[in-house]
């Protein structure tokens, strides 16, 4: 745990009995136990852990043995593994499910948001149907249905952050009303820009990690619309991972790719 920059707050009395219980992650706030863990007794011990922080993201460790498993004792194991991810699956769904309460909640207490804060100020957008909590905008991770999974906040500094354990995967915040043309970008300032600058709608997916889900999610919703993948051109970032996951969002819905020209100083990488 502690090499997956996942040490418990304080010294844990680990119990082996294959369910997942929680723990406070150090330098987590009082109260959080974002951190989980489930191990296994038997002749190799083995468990997996993580933190709700990074749903997505799954540790694992094996114990180290001289002796050869039994074939029924692999078999064992197979079988325990598999009911510790149906486990981790009802876990990940009741954690999405508090936090989609939590962002409802916050959702309704907060106030709607102006051009007025800083960061929209200094990126010189609009805001669109966001609202503002103390100093910092929220923004609506919603899904097809207008469900509100989580929310994004960005303080006055530009720190974003989104609330612990909630669902991004195929959820999007929404500009305008589609008619025959949908635009996907990466970012609210970016998705913000576009819509002004083209008249068209469009939905910031967050990061380009969930950018084809998004895509897939939306060419469901509009089977007919012409859909534009806006790509962040990473060009000093290895691998142009924005470039590259818009180009393969855009393969998997039958879309259009859009990316930002590069002026003459810059080293673009070869693609």
């Amino acid at each position: 745990m502690a090499s997956a920059g996942l040490r418990p707050h304080k010294p844990l009395e680990l119990v082996a009995d294959g369910r997942i219980h929680r723990f406070r992650v150090a330098g987590d706030k009082s109260g959080k136990v974002n951190g989980w863990y489930a191990l296994h007794d038997g002749p190799q011990r083995f468990a997996s852990f993580g933190t709700w922080k990074q749903p997505g993201v799954v540790h694992h460790w094996n114990e180290t043995t001289s002796k050869p498993l039994t074939a029924a004792e692999q078999a064992d194991i197979a079988q325990r593994t598999r009911a510790l991810r149906l486990a981790h699956a009802e876990e990940r769904e009741a954690v999405q499910a508090e936090a989609r309460t939590k962002a409802q909640r916050l959702w309704s207490r907060a106030k709607p948001a102006t051009n007025a804060h800083p960061y929209s100020a200094r990126k010189r957008i609009n805001v669109y149907g966001l609202r503002q909590l103390r100093d910092m905008l929220l923004i609506p991770a919603r899904d097809l249905h207008g469900v509100i999974h989580t929310l994004q906040f960005i303080s006055a500094d530009g720190t974003k952050r989104f609330l612990t354990g909630g669902r991004i995967a195929g959820c999007y915040y929404a500009i305008g009303r589609p008619k025959d043309t949908l635009l996907i970008a990466e970012g609210v300032a970016t998705a913000s820009s576009l819509f002004e600058a083209t008249g068209h709608a469009t939905a910031a997916c967050f990061s380009c990690g969930n950018m084809e889900a998004v895509a897939r999610a939306l060419r469901h919703k509009f089977p007919s619309l012409k859909l534009v993948l806006c790509a962040d051109n990473d060009i000093n970032t290895p691998g142009n991972p924005g470039l590259t996951k818009a180009r393969d969002a855009a393969k998997a819905v039958g879309g259009y790719l859009a990316v930002p020209a590069i002026n003459h100083e810059a080293q673009p990488c070869p693609f």
